[in-house]
């Protein structure tokens, strides 16, 4: 005599018959594909972002994750892609954008006030499809209300995206989205370089104000990656470090036997990697 179990298994493949093939046997998983950011070590870093998957990047303010959504967003619109960007606290500065290289023509900006909003746009938007990328902005929202957000919501919105060609983006402080994501990364700010507005040293000590960022230095770590995982490579914590300042930005990155690679950003990028 059958089990319960058994019994229960067979009641769902009957239910189930010619909607949903063999429904308890895992899923043939197709190549992960994956587009660029734009932001050369980061791309050499993680493979890119993964399309039909969920992409995590967090940090606290100032740690260059705002940089890497716009990169990102920019990368999209170039390359001809209609992007979505939920902006869930409406902090959103269209004319930076610009300057940074998204088309705006190409982007659809929504704009919410709370997070309950935030939500129900990114699940119209993944649904409707025809987005190469849709990018949730929880930056601006405190961590304790991010993390009110059951588990489950983000589990439905990954199985929402998967075997659709939409990246799907999320910036935050915190990690929430746990084992939904097909990539996490963590970016924190390392120290800062400033230049002296005078060359009297007394007289920048006393008026703070006289020194200008020259630059700083991101430290980013790839805590999760499926693309890895599938490729049969060992899970490890991988390491860039990024250094921004004046009109164009240096990238750094630290990679196997202590080499260093020294580029350019992918819009000045025109060539290969230059290695020093």
């Amino acid at each position: 005599m059958p089990s319960r179990a058994t019994a229960l298994r067979l009641l769902v493949e009957s239910a189930l018959t010619g909607r949903v093939t063999s429904p308890f046997d895992d899923r043939v998983r197709q190549a992960l594909e994956t587009a660029p950011s734009a932001v050369v070590p980061v791309d050499l870093l993680t493979g890119g972002l993964p399309r039909g998957g969920l992409t995590e990047i967090y940090g606290p303010p100032c740690s260059g994750r705002t940089s890497l959504l716009i990169s990102a967003l920019a990368a999209r619109t170039a390359a001809g892609e209609a992007s979505a960007l939920v902006d869930a606290s409406d902090s959103f500065d269209p004319a930076s954008a610009e300057t940074a290289g998204v088309q705006l023509q190409r982007l659809l900006w929504v704009r919410c006030r709370n997070i309950d909003q935030a939500f129900r746009s990114v699940d119209l938007l993944i649904q409707g499809g025809g987005f190469g990328m849709i990018a949730l902005d929880l930056a601006g929202i405190p961590p304790q209300v991010v993390r009110y957000v059951p588990l489950q919501v983000w589990f439905r919105l990954r199985r929402t995206v998967e075997n659709t060609p939409t990246i799907f983006l999320v910036i935050g402080q915190e990690s929430n989205a746990k084992t939904c994501a097909s990539l996490v990364l963590r970016l924190e700010a390392r120290a800062a370089r400033w230049r002296q507005t005078s060359l009297n040293a007394k007289e920048v000590a006393q008026h703070a104000p006289g020194c200008l960022l020259k630059g700083g230095r991101i430290h980013a770590e790839m805590i999760r990656s499926r693309a890895k995982r599938e490729a049969g490579a060992w899970m490890r914590r991988d390491e860039i470090f990024m250094r921004a300042g004046g009109d164009s930005t240096d990238f750094e990155m630290e990679i196997a036997g202590n080499e260093w690679c020294s580029l350019r950003s992918q819009r000045d990028l025109e060539g290969g990697v230059g290695k020093r």
